[in-house]
């Protein structure tokens, strides 16, 4: 069929035609956001969910709904080893300058920036343009404990964006990324500037470990936030998701190969959206057949170990890939420390600083404990494909 009219989008964090099966998330954030707006209480998210599985896509979703209720939104996403500081410097310079040009919010705006531009000294934050003819106040949001400047910027903000009839919803991707100390400085401003009822909402996305690393972090964040799962679709919707764009542009496919999809990707987005982007442009058409479904399936994983697979192991060491490919012969997880070492003729302990390394990297992560599992849905077979 017709290449360019493929409606599939399988590249990382593209928006999939059918947005199926999330409507629950959508609906949440959507009430969240118009209480934050009215000055009524208002609960942050976490989405938390395996490599693939849409969450990034659900966070720019969110994000077009905030600016929809009135919300100004900042989105960003956290690299390995990067600050909070550092990150949120200028979304939150971005956001004052903004609420700064409403003339009920100006002073307090400016205010904040004044914070601002203290707090940028004092992490070393390089600063450029028209912020420079600022001086700092001192005292606000300088002493230099993130967790005590950032809730005085979050404070700012949401005084300010309260005096313009606004609000803010910072959209934070990676979150697994965040040091124990920025985390924690994030969940002590959220919960900070929700008992004053200011219209701040954050929305982060991240691995499943996340909702351990929030409660580490502080044991009221389990309070503080929702953890909606973001895991693979249903049947039901899985199908919907490929059948409904398939017939938006007036072509179909039959039940057969429908199923086949549906059952081999086991209703994992982005597996979802690869495979029937192959079977469309594999497909004479106007109908996707059960032949051209088989057909294209060695060809999408093939893509897949190219591409979302290999990007994976390639930031392993080879003692890293000896570990996860160990994992991957035991079978499906999760899989038993105990089991892993055995395996190896290692003891538990001595694997405890690899284990460490590749949890960091976001390979695998701590179901339990004592348990470990890929972050990654199919992982263990494409180890096992490599022989």
């Amino acid at each position: 069929m017709d290449p360019y009219r493929n409606p599939f989008a399988p590249g990382a964090g593209s928006r999939p035609p059918e947005l199926a099966g999330r409507d629950d998330i959508l609906e949440a954030a959507k009430i969240a956001c118009g209480r934050a707006i009215k000055g009524r209480s208002a609960r942050s998210m976490m989405l938390l969910g395996l490599r693939g599985t849409g969450k990034t896509v659900l966070l720019n979703e969110i994000g077009k709904i905030a600016e929809s209720e009135g919300l100004l939104v900042s989105k960003v996403e956290s690299p390995e080893g990067e600050s909070l500081a550092r990150l949120l410097y200028p979304e939150m310079r971005k956001i004052m300058r903004s609420l700064s040009t409403v003339e009920a919010a100006r002073q307090i705006a400016f205010r904040g920036l004044k914070g601002l531009r203290g707090f940028a000294a004092i992490f070393k934050i390089e600063v450029a343009g028209i912020d420079l003819g600022v001086e700092p106040e001192p005292g606000l949001a300088d002493s230099g404990d993130i967790q005590h400047d950032l809730p005085d910027l979050f404070h700012s903000i949401g005084r300010a964006a309260t005096a313009a009839g606004k609000g803010w919803l910072l959209l934070i991707d990676e979150v697994q990324y965040l040091s124990e100390s920025d985390l924690s400085a994030l969940i002590v401003s959220i919960h900070s500037v929700a008992q004053e009822g200011l219209p701040i909402l954050l929305v982060g996305a991240g691995l499943p470990q996340v909702a351990r690393l929030a409660g580490e972090a502080k044991s009221y964040a389990e309070r503080l936030f929702l953890y909606p799962g973001v895991g693979a679709l249903d049947p039901k919707s899985a199908a919907l998701a490929v059948e409904k764009p398939i017939e938006d542009e007036e072509a179909s496919i039959t039940p057969s190969a429908l199923d086949l999809i549906v059952e081999r990707t086991r209703g994992y987005p982005f597996f979802l959206q690869e495979w029937a982007s192959v079977a469309w442009n594999n497909a004479e058409g106007p109908e996707i057949s059960i032949d051209d479904a088989s057909r294209s399936y060695d060809e999408t994983l093939a893509s897949l170990d190219r591409g979302f697979f290999r990007v994976r192991i390639d930031r392993l060491t080879k003692a890293e890939v000896q570990f996860v490919k160990t994992m991957s012969n035991l079978g499906d997880g999760p899989y038993a420390m105990a089991d892993i070492a055995k395996a190896m003729d290692r003891s538990p302990s001595s694997l405890g600083p690899t284990r460490a390394k590749i949890i960091t990297k976001g390979m695998i992560y701590s179901t339990d404990h004592g348990y470990l599992d890929f972050t990654v849905p199919l992982f263990a077979e494409f180890m096992r494909r490599q022989g």
